[in-house]
């Protein structure tokens, strides 16, 4: 009596050709499956052994694929994981970065403005109310020099975190990397800018000038804080790199990554450009008037010294100048007397022409037709060119068939009306001619570059679909010829299923009627032949 599922057999127990083994695992361990042999009661069942050793080779190189896998993940995952977490910290210390840049330059500006203002203040109030020497003088000029120096302190700031942006975006370790010539020149170019204020007590120089109309020399003891003054205002290009941090092209995340793709640089020139398309007129309006003050303001305080009658002394005097300078008029009735006011005004002049360049540009693009503005005048112009030209060519034919009805179809031919007609045949040919001219000329004007540029977009993205859905058309052909293969092959396979099927039936008969014939027999080792697959 066999006994399914024995590891140990009889000694004398030797299986028959005809009986079927299959391979069964039984967890017998907690970490491997037990493999044995387990028999069937009918002795007659066949598989071919290539087949099993095929399963049992494929179930060992599944088995340890999946622990080679399983060790591979568990030793290499902490290195992606790492790597992860220092991509997010590097990203976060950025944004940090960015927002603390942006808040620096912030703080910079506020002390820059703060500090013109003060010493705008400081110098009017010295000229009429009290002297260099008073109390009041030092305690202003003691705020321009406190601002000032907490404003170079904000830049050294802003520029160490400009440092630290660099390195984390290149991955640098030592921050000599970024300490290039030009960034060295930079930094110390703008705190040379911004260094320069009035320093507190009263300093004087002799300044000689030349009166404008007597040309007479001119000599007077002018204050040090006017040199040391009028460059303050260079602190003004801090409200560009104020503009460009908090501009949302600049911090908005998706512009940065469309600019990148298309190599643009978002720096305070884009900005600018940005902002005279949308907005050109204002801009024009407010960069026009703050110049005017400045430069009115500078001027007076060049010409007090030199101005006995008050003429370009007094504020508003200054500011009549300046204009009639920036509208390049020059009435003459106004003139500046020291070197430099004339400066004043020669860069007041060179910034007008500009300003006024801009203005009609402005202007000029302002006053265009929109583009669906073009699109309905083209239309009009069209259809009434096309109504031109049926009226011509109907002119063509009727003088046509004057000509003809008054040289042939009367019995006697007035050549004064014949040539009245042939006049007026001639005209209104060259009539069809001039309107299919101006024809010509709208279509041509009609097929602006936009108009091509929409047009080749239009066809790209035409083709772009005609070849998806051709990519799709092959795949579908490359999986219908998979399935023919698999059908292909199954319809090979089915004679050996069929042979197969067949000899086992016929073993089946063979032992049945061996049974019935003798129902005690031993165990003799029986030999059946199998076709091979």
């Amino acid at each position: 009596m066999l006994h399914r599922g024995c590891p140990h057999r009889d000694a004398n127990w030797r299986p028959s050709s005809c009986e079927a083994t299959v391979l069964t695992t039984e967890p017998c361990s907690p970490s491997l499956g037990h493999i044995k042999l387990e028999t069937n009661q009918q002795p007659l069942q066949l598989l071919h052994s290539a087949i099993l050793e095929d399963a049992f080779s494929k179930v060992i190189r599944e088995d340890s694929s999946k622990a080679n896998s399983e060790n591979m993940t568990r030793e290499e995952g902490a290195v992606p994981q790492k790597k992860t977490k220092d991509f997010s910290y590097r990203l976060g210390q950025r944004r940090a970065l960015f927002g603390k840049r942006k808040q620096l330059s912030d703080y910079a500006l506020v002390c820059g403005m703060f500090g013109i203002i003060v010493m705008v203040i400081e110098i009017e109030l010295s000229r009429e109310f009290y002297s260099k020497q008073s109390i009041y003088s030092y305690v202003l000029k003691g705020l321009i020099s406190l601002s000032t120096v907490i404003l170079l302190g904000l830049i050294v700031m802003y520029h160490a975190r400009e440092i630290q942006l660099f390195m984390v975006d290149n991955g640098a370790d030592d921050w000599r990397i970024a300490m290039t010539f030009e960034r060295v020149l930079f930094v110390g170019l703008e705190l040379l800018v911004c260094a320069i204020h009035p320093i507190p007590g009263q300093y004087v120089f002799t300044w000689t000038a030349r009166l404008a109309f007597s040309y007479t020399a001119s000599v007077a003891d002018a204050d040090v804080d006017i040199i040391l003054s009028v460059p303050m205002f260079l602190r003004l290009y801090l409200i560009g790199r104020v503009m460009l941090l908090h501009s949302k092209l600049f911090t908005d995340a998706s512009s940065r990554s469309i600019g990148a793709l298309n190599k643009i640089n978002f720096d305070t020139r884009f900005v600018m450009k940005t902002l005279m398309t949308i907005c050109p007129g204002t801009v024009l309006l407010v960069f026009s008037v703050s110049c005017w003050i400045i430069a009115a303001w500078t001027v007076r305080i060049c010409e007090r010294y030199h101005d006995a009658q008050e003429v370009t002394s007094t504020f508003l005097g200054a500011m009549w100048l300046i204009s009639i300078t920036f509208l390049s008029i020059g009435y003459g009735d106004m003139v500046p007397h020291t070197y430099c006011g004339k400066g004043v005004c020669l860069l007041t002049g060179i910034m007008g022409a500009g300003c006024t360049a801009l203005v009609v540009a402005v202007v000029a693009r302002k006053s265009e037709l929109t583009r669906a503005e073009k699109h309905v005048h083209n239309f009009m112009m069209d259809t009434q060119i096309y109504k031109k030209i049926k009226n011509t060519a109907a002119n063509v034919l009727r003088e046509t068939w004057l000509i003809y009805k008054n040289t042939k179809l009367v019995k006697k031919v007035d050549r004064a009306r014949v040539r009245h007609h042939q006049r007026k045949f001639l005209q209104a040919i060259h009539e069809l001619r001039r309107v299919k001219l101006e024809q010509r000329k709208l279509t041509d004007q009609a097929n602006t570059i936009a108009d091509l540029a929409k047009t080749q977009n239009m066809m790209y993205d035409l083709v772009s679909e005609l070849q998806h859905r051709s990519g799709e058309l092959d795949q579908r052909i490359v999986a219908l010829e998979e399935k023919l293969d698999s059908i292909l092959l199954s319809v090979q396979s089915l004679p050996v299923a069929l042979s197969q099927a067949i000899t086992k039936c016929e073993c089946e008969c063979a032992w049945l009627s061996v049974s019935k014939c003798s129902p005690v027999i031993d165990w003799l080792p029986v030999q059946v032949n199998l076709p091979s697959p």
